[in-house]
């Protein structure tokens, strides 16, 4: 397992992060340690809690492979707090960059900027059920701003604040030179459209529908466009007075045909007995087809798909730190875990596939097992994306 031993030599690099006031250096559990605890955490479904690798650590095959000594319980309470998380974020994108595009994505339109996909979930310490998180009391609530690349079919970056922090803002400070944001109707505001296109980079975003639109030009619509599903398109500028335009420059809107339905749409549909069959798009690319950029949008909704994968199948259901800098490093520990699954197979992370790695490291399949595995899944990936 190669990338697990490129893995181990670049959490190296964490020995020395909280060992400041360590001055007569008898500290035993360094950050390299605890971030390999998280990870057999989550690569070992059974050890779900704190108690549980508390007492895995105490196991000698566990202790030789690691390289950790057995932890106390207020050890591992202190280290959430005491390792910075940054430290562990600098790893995550060095993986990120060196993650190449999986198996299957062909069928993505070829575009000179990288499709990101971004969205934020819930997470929270209390209650434990995922079905709960959303609730406006919560004690302690967090949200995980995850920044998804479609071709490598995994999360490149995520950001953790407090559960009422804008969404928006925290993409207005991540934002990157060359990508292609694809966001849903929370993002659409005028000053972020333009803050991405400032930042060289385009974006792909629902509008609502009380939005004023003001008419430049129309486009015909050919056979591919009616077929993706696509009703108008038009050259507008958005914004109904010119003195207070945020966004400068005309963009692309589309309506198209509403594909996409979440449990709040069709709450709110049920509510004002009203049925949304049409949703507008609007992107700064004019140079794109209008079944392109239909079929772009389509994509949005693999960031859900990874969300229930993420929070269900890799267990952050289940929070093990209730602090902020805790959070961040599980988060980030299971960033990595996606990220080596995608690194190792060339395929995007799904159930089947992280249950064969977890069956392989805990011996229970040989390792010509797992590779027949993922050969087979490769090949149903190629088959179906043709």
């Amino acid at each position: 397992m190669k990338h697990f031993k490129d893995l181990s030599r670049l959490l190296k690099r964490l020995h020395k992060v909280g060992c400041e006031r360590d001055r007569a250096g008898n500290r035993q559990l360094h950050m390299d340690h605890y971030v390999a605890l998280l990870l057999l955490h989550l690569f070992n479904p059974i050890c779900d809690s704190l108690r549980a690798i508390q007492r895995i650590s105490q196991l000698e095959k566990v202790q030789k492979k690691l390289g950790v000594r057995r932890c106390s319980l207020g050890s591992l309470s202190e280290a959430a707090r005491l390792f910075d998380s940054e430290a562990l974020r600098e790893i995550v994108t060095t993986l990120a960059r060196q993650t190449r595009p999986v198996t299957g994505s062909a069928h993505v339109p070829e575009l000179e900027a990288i499709l990101t996909v971004v969205d934020g979930t819930l997470l929270t310490a209390l209650p434990k059920v995922v079905e709960q998180l959303w609730v406006t009391n919560a004690p302690e609530s967090f949200k995980a701003h995850v920044h998804y690349e479609l071709l490598k079919g995994a999360p490149v970056a995520a950001t953790i604040t407090g559960a009422y922090t804008s969404e928006v803002a925290v993409l207005t400070e991540r934002l990157e030179k060359g990508r292609f944001y694809l966001l849903d109707r929370g993002y659409a505001k005028y000053q972020l459209m333009q803050d991405i296109i400032d930042a060289h980079s385009s974006f792909l975003v629902r509008i609502k529908s009380h939005f004023h639109v003001e008419p430049v030009e129309t486009r015909p619509l050919d056979k591919a466009a009616r077929r993706a599903g696509v009703l108008r398109d038009e050259v507008v500028r958005l914004g109904k007075h010119a003195r207070y335009r945020k966004l400068e420059q005309p963009v692309r809107l589309l309506e198209v045909v509403c594909t996409e339905r979440s449990r709040q749409s069709v709450r709110r549909m049920r509510d004002k007995q009203t049925k949304e069959t049409t949703m507008r798009l609007a992107t700064d690319r004019l140079d794109l087809s209008a079944d392109v950029i239909a079929a772009l949008y389509r994509f949005r909704w693999e960031i859900e798909i990874f969300f229930r994968w993420f929070k269900h199948i890799l267990g952050l259901r289940h929070l093990i730190s209730h602090c902020q800098n805790g959070i961040e490093l599980q988060v980030y520990a299971a960033l990595i875990v996606c990220l080596l699954i995608a690194r190792y197979t060339g395929l995007k992370p799904n159930k089947a596939l992280y249950e064969m790695v977890c069956w392989y490291l805990s011996g229970w399949t040989s390792e010509q097992e797992l590779i027949d595995h993922i050969a087979k899944a490769r090949s149903r990936r190629n088959a179906s994306s043709r």
